[in-house]
């Protein structure tokens, strides 16, 4: 049987019955996009609605991930609702939606609201307020903020901040983009005094703007311009009027849905129009998959090969979308979308009053973060019962509730009571020819029932349950049990009833102790979970069961009046309206005629408009094929057998290309600097994931079909995949390097103390909004081939390239017009796949383009290493260190790749900012059997002053020393030698360490933190004031090189060429900012078209935070030789003589108006083991304070606030600048928080590959204060960059581990209230579940899951 492929349950006599059913169906799809009329007489049944408007070329609508979990794909569906009786306007997941969704109603991407020329309000304000880097997401943000304006024009703050919780960013981090959004809102919540600052708060004063406004005057009167929250005015921007919108098509208004039925021999769409036409349907071919928003069915398609055949749209079907409110219940139709629910509920609440509502509010409240806006479009309780998932958020709330599923078919219609809906894994009641057709909610008693909600993930908004629970309760007047359920979601393969505990509850009085000891103990009877049960974390798990019911106990006694109700554990924490501010007059001492002024990207506009082209965008060539990659299944295994028949005889399937296609086996290994890799392999798979060969097919559905359908047979080998395991095999690559500085021995037998200890950071996927792409077009002449690749490394992309063509590097040419986000993740890896397509391309002489699945770039393209650290230290009674010695090591994965300069970065950054006398540093690169990792923004970096920080932090416990102050003690004063002997110049560590704790009342907070967690037993509060220094320079000498190109027209226009990438860092807007200053032109007049291996030669790959240092100084020698040349001109046609006038003059007298540009950062050359020479030209620096809240119930946090301070040197553009800023924290407060990969231990497989359950940062999880300042008032004598700036990209990463630290800062105050005070080894990220498995407290114990002899954990972290 092919893979997913799903039976029929019924006769051929039946299909025969569907067919003549269904023959006088309509078989023409109609909509409207973005206003025209569409007619489909041949519409693809297989198609998203993704894929046909790419297909089309409305491009500007992205593929990120194809499971509804990025956003990058979100357009608007218009649609006259049959519930509200409204148009409604849907932000939707095209990704997930079928083409048949929208027939009869009105799609609008992004391309449909405006264009760079003349954009909507949302694109302009997004643009012009830096909201745009890498731009690949940006489309989807424009469109769920479109999509709220439709609907509501007037909305409020928190309408503004929760309309984004469907999408991700990975480079901005939120900030710019809230607060465009938010000039958009009608309300800064004025009266509300949680709104207040700090000082407000402190004095009394409610923060009213009638006690502070003038004449007392509410902002709700008046002129709203004096809005807070309206940064944004007239007639900088566009102003938004409702009546300028795209209407709804008239036609559309008294739409008549009629049943359609379409396909083709593999598939076929039935989308009845009426519920008897549904009915009819399902009792002839009880197997066809009833479909409603496609949230997860498209997902098992995609990512499982699932075929359903025939599918049954039934999201127009009007009955299945009603409700009503009854007297003792409501009715809730099955297809009413989770939206509609939303505000049903809301009226139901108002209808029935808060007690008799509870049930509804417990509803609402699971509704509230269940997955993002597009989801909630779409998605149906129907679709969230059949579907039976074990941590649904509603079905226990319909458990609980005992509520009751009206199922139809067309000769019944039955109720099946929700205690018996759920009989196994994914199995329900359900009879194959019925229906849900809706659900009955019961109304709580008027008195004495109580009920509660609770949901705790890894992230808050969009994202599945770790564990959920509906908890209900019953008391009689003397407040003994009558009646309770208490259901659970995550802790069993189905939605579970805990049967002991209720059993246990029935008649008992509630409020005696002996009542919560005994639920508890049966509780733990109930979920007795064995610590490597399937989904692992089984303490958290279980913890978390007994956590939610003692909320729910102590909020039952709470209203009750009772007084040993434990206020402090009921409810949970609510975020406020996020804001942030940043100091726009920090350059104003040095800005010149263009640098140092604030402008936005240079491409913001056309990004927000849809019109930046990226690598798939390309439109597609002739006989172009589509690659995708045969990739290994094994971590380690020896290749037995690859067979290819059965996958070359599926239509339109053209080869299959292996190692055997190169011109030699030599050509098959790549690798930098170690060429220890190969493209294809070859007699063994050394990781899940690795590239055996490659399909291409006409299509990309073809090519990844036939890829499923190659048979690979292994022999399986044994496999290494953590830091340790290949410690203690002994399994290394050989690269080992040291600094050694000063005697360590001495120093430990002479110091006063010495501490040891054992550190763990885990990896981080770089999560790119764009997946690895690539177009290989070979030409007719000479072997040569034109690369279209998304790289950070365009020079070595071309030179393998070359090599697995069998051509020298002149007949190849890489050009990269923009990325979709890189963060390193593009330096190496991009090589793989370039290389592979052009393999493909070199065999069958035609066009082959390959773009990743999600799923599929995060098995083969790397990530951030993992680091195992011990160390040890002297310190004396003083507090001044004395020693460090560290064993260091990363895990590099199958393959070197950059590991080992990733390992000697961390070891040189291992000081932190902080003068350690004597210090003798290793590394090593363990060898396993998981993915190779690569750079990542920081690269090594952060992995070093992790463990500087780390140790500060445990070393200044054990002295019992404030770690503020032992920082203080030991940090490095201007003028000293870091460990590998370079001095420190322009040194303002000390300097903002300061002034961030005079800026933030750093020493007053403390306090107030210390007397908060004095009164408040669950939640916790905790600071952390993280300074960092971050060495620039590519650590290998030879990468330290850049070159430009520079021409002049006759027109005056510039076209400027240089060998870094542009992938949303602002590098092209800062290179047009040089060369505009230098040649005294407006930057409107200098365009960069791409970056080209033709136009600039050998170059070095972006990164290293060094790109803008090494091209802005080659663009501006290229600029001073054209200077010089123009001088003559210059001083004929005077000073202000434009520069067409010049440039003309100039060629008339047969001069050259090209000119290229070339620079090598001087003084710089470490020689590793004598440790000498010159590392890094310089350190970019920073000092962040942040301040947490965490709930130690749950392992839930919030940022309260985070205060950044950089010193980037003279800026070239602060906008630019603070995006990096700000997108580089919440990057790392991600990879310190909320981001881990894992690995399942029984096949060595990737578990976390894609946004499901793969947590980076949302709108929602970035500090609800978040200030940004950078240094001034300062000189920089000694900085020698172009400008004097200083690069920003990498440096302030690490410091998101603020937020780390002030986590590990409110853990230290939760376990000493529960008398432990030993030294916490907190490993990195603090996830939700570390938080909770650090807090020692009763609960934590009696929910430990110990393992037995032998017994391991589900998942593997590397």
């Amino acid at each position: 049987m092919s893979p997913g492929l799903v039976t029929s349950a019924v006769s051929d006599d039946a299909a025969k019955q569907l067919a003549a059913l269904t023959s006088d169906y309509h078989d023409t799809l109609k909509f409207y996009l973005n206003g025209t009329k569409v007619v489909l007489d041949t519409a693809d049944p297989e198609v998203t609605l993704l894929e046909y408007l790419r297909g089309i070329g409305l491009t500007g609508t992205k593929l990120g991930c194809a499971e509804g979990g990025c956003g990058a794909c979100t357009v608007v569906v218009s649609q006259y609702n049959p519930t509200t009786k409204q148009i409604y306007h849907a932000s939707v997941n095209a990704c997930l939606a079928p083409l048949v969704s929208v027939d009869g109603k009105h799609v609008v991407t992004v391309e449909g609201i405006g264009n760079s020329k003349r954009p909507h309000p949302v694109q302009e304000r997004f643009a012009k307020g830096n909201g745009s880097q890498c731009g690949f997401c940006t489309p989807g943000i424009v469109m769920s903020m479109y999509a709220l304006l439709r609907n509501n024009p007037k909305p409020n703050e928190s309408d503004v901040e929760e309309a984004f919780d469907g999408n991700l960013c990975r480079c901005t981090g939120y900030r710019p983009l809230l607060d465009a959004a938010q000039s958009f809102s009608v309300s800064a919540g004025c009266c509300k005094s949680d709104t207040s600052s700090n000082d407000d708060s402190a004095s009394g004063d409610s923060g009213c703007c009638m006690k502070k406004g003038p004449d007392g005057a509410c902002c709700m009167t008046g002129d709203r311009e004096t809005n807070p929250a309206k940064q944004f005015k007239a007639p900088e921007f566009i102003e938004y009027s409702p009546d300028t919108e795209l209407i709804f098509p008239p036609a559309l208004k008294n739409h008549k849905y009629e049943a359609l039925a379409f396909g083709n021999k593999r598939k076929k769409w039935l989308r009845p129009a009426t519920l008897e036409q549904l009915l009819q349907i399902k009792g002839t071919f009880p197997s066809a998959k009833i479909i409603g928003g496609s949230t997860e069915t498209q997902i098992e398609v995609k990512f499982k090969a699932m075929k359903y055949d025939p599918s049954v749209f039934v999201g127009d079907i009007a009955e299945l979308r009603g409700y009503t409110f009854n007297d003792d219940h409501i009715e809730l139709g099955g297809n009413v979308i989770l939206t509609d629910v939303e505000h049903i509920m809301q009226k139901a609440i108002e209808h029935y009053g808060p007690k008799k509502s509870q049930p509804f509010a417990a509803v609402l409240k699971q509704l509230r973060y269940f997955a993002g806006r597009q989801i909630r479009n779409v998605g149906t309780p129907a679709g969230n019962l059949a579907t039976a998932s074990p941590i649904s958020d509603l079905n226990p709330v319909f458990m609980a509730t005992n509520s009751v599923i009206i199922a139809k078919s067309i000769d019944e219609t039955i109720e099946i009571p929700m205690l018996s809906f759920f009989k196994g894994y994914r199995t329900t009641a359900l009879p194959p020819n019925a229906i849900i057709a809706s659900i009955r909610i019961p109304v709580a008693r008027e008195k004495g029932e109580y009920m509660s909600a609770f949901k705790q993930a890894k992230r808050k908004d969009d994202d599945i349950a770790i564990v959920n629970a509906a908890l209900r309760m019953v008391l009689d007047e003397n407040n003994v049990v009558e009646d309770s359920s208490l259901v659970y979601g995550g802790m069993a393969p189905t939605t579970v009833m805990a049967k002991k505990a209720v059993e246990y509850l029935q008649g008992k009085v509630l409020t005696e102790q002996s009542t919560l000891e005994g639920a508890m103990n049966a509780l733990e009877q109930d979920f007795d979970l064995r610590f490597g049960v399937p989904g692992g974390m089984a303490t958290y798990r279980k913890t978390l069961a007994l956590s939610f019911f003692y909320k729910f106990y102590h909020e039952i006694l709470e209203q009750l009046g009772h007084e040993e109700a434990d206020g402090e554990a009921v409810g949970e924490m609510e975020r406020l309206i996020s804001t942030g501010q940043k100091d726009h007059e920090a350059t104003q001492a040095y800005t010149k005629q263009v640098l140092g002024k604030a402008k936005p990207h240079v491409a913001a506009l056309k990004q927000c408009a849809g019109e930046a082209q990226y690598t798939d965008d390309i439109p597609v060539q002739m006989n172009e094929l589509f690659g995708h990659m045969v990739l290994s299944t094994k971590a380690h295994a020896r290749i037995l057998s690859v067979d290819t028949a059965a996958a070359l005889d599926m239509p339109g399937v053209h080869d299959y290309v292996d190692h055997r296609d190169l011109p030699n086996p030599e050509a098959n290994w790549w690798g930098a600097p170690n060429c220890d890799e190969t493209f294809f392999a070859v007699d063994e798979v050394f990781s899940a994931g690795q590239p055996i060969g490659v399909i291409v097919a006409s299509t990309a559905k073809q090519a990844e079909a036939a890829a499923r359908a190659v048979k690979i047979e292994y022999e399986e080998l044994p496999a290494i995949y953590t830091i340790e395991e290949a410690i203690e095999k002994e399994s290394f690559f050989d690269h080992y390097h040291y600094i050694k500085n000063g005697d360590v021995e001495d120093a430990f037998k002479t110091a006063d103390h010495v501490f040891t200890g054992i550190s763990r950071m885990g990896a981080q996927e770089h999560f790119y909004l764009e997946t690895q792409a690539c177009v290989v077009i070979p030409k007719p002449e000479d072997g040569e081939m034109e690369i279209f690749s998304g790289t950070q490394n365009p020079s070595e992309t071309q030179a393998y390239v070359a090599q697995v063509t069998g051509v020298a590097a002149n007949k190849v040419v890489c050009r990269v017009k923009r990325i979709g986000g890189g963060f390193g993740g593009k330096e190496t890896r991009s090589v793989q796949l370039a290389g592979i397509c052009a393999a493909a391309a070199n065999k069958t002489r035609r066009p082959v383009r390959c773009m990743l699945n999600r799923d599929d770039d995060m098995l083969t393209s790397g990530m951030r290493h993992p680091f195992l650290y011990r160390w040890k230290v002297a310190v004396n009674k003083d507090g001044k260190l004395q020693a460090l010695d560290a064993d260091v090591f990363n895990n590099g994965g199958w393959t070197q790749d950059l590991s080992a300069a990733v390992v000697d970065r961390a070891l040189s950054h291992s000081d932190g900012v902080y003068n350690i006398p004597n210090v003798y540093v290793r590394g090593r690169i363990a060898k396993t059997n998981t993915v190779s990792n690569t750079a990542f923004r920081g690269f090594g970096g952060p992995q070093g002053m992790f463990l500087a920080e780390t140790f500060m932090e445990e070393v200044a416990d054990h002295l019992k020393i404030p770690v503020e102050r032992f920082r203080e003690i030991n940090m490095y004063k201007a003028g000293e030698n870091t460990h590998f002997n370079q001095e420190l110049k322009d040194w303002h560590v000390p300097l903002m360490y300061q002034q961030v704790q005079d800026e933030t009342n750093y020493a007053s907070r403390r306090e107030a933190i210390t007397e908060y967690n004095k009164i408040h037993k669950w939640n916790k509060r905790g600071l952390a004031l993280i300074p960092t220094k971050f060495g620039i320079s590519f650590t290998a000498l030879f990468l330290n090189q850049a070159g430009a190109l520079v021409h002049i027209y006759h027109d005056g226009s510039v076209l400027l060429a240089h060998g870094g990438t542009e992938m949303g860092q602002g590098l092209h807007t800062k290179m047009i900012m040089i060369a505009a200053e230098a040649l005294q032109v407006s930057p409107e007049n200098i365009f960069i078209s791409e970056t080209a291996t033709n136009t600039v030669a050998n170059t070095s790959s972006t990164a290293a935070s060094a790109s803008s240092d090494l091209n802005g100084y080659a663009i501006f020698n290229a600029c001073e030789q054209l200077n010089e040349r123009l001088a003559p001109f210059r001083e004929k046609l005077g000073p202000d003589a434009p520069m067409s006038k010049l440039a003309h003059a100039a060629y008339f007298e047969r001069v050259n108006l090209s000119a290229q540009g070339f620079y090598k950062t001087p003084d710089i050359g470490y020689v590793w083991g004598e440790n000498t020479g010159q590392m890094f030209f310089y350190f970019t620096q920073g000092v962040t304070a942040a301040e947490v809240e965490i709930d130690t119930l749950t392992g839930d946090w919030t940022c309260l606030r985070a205060d950044i301070k950089m010193d980037v040197g003279r800026s070239i553009n602060p906008s630019i600048d603070y995006g990096q800023i700000e997108g580089a924290f919440v990057q790392g407060q991600g990879l310190f928080t909320t981001e881990e990969p894992l690995w399942l231990r029984a096949n060595g497989q990737m578990f976390t590959r894609g946004p499901g359950n793969y947590k980076i940062p949302g709108f929602r999880d970035i500090p609800q204060e978040f200030n940004v300042s950078i240094l001034k008032d300062v000189t920089w004598e000694n900085l020698r960059t172009i400008q004097r700036s200083r690069g920003v990209g990498e440096p302030p990463l690490f410091m998101g581990s603020a937020v780390f630290f002030a986590i590990r800062d409110a853990l230290k105050a939760a376990r000493k209230q529960w008398g432990v005070e030993d030294v916490l080894c907190l490993k990195s990220p603090a996830t939700v579940e570390r938080i909770r498995t650090s807090c020692a407290d009763p609960i934590l114990k009696r929910g430990t899951a110990v393992p037995k002899d032998g017994e391991k954990s589900f998942f593997v972290v590397t």
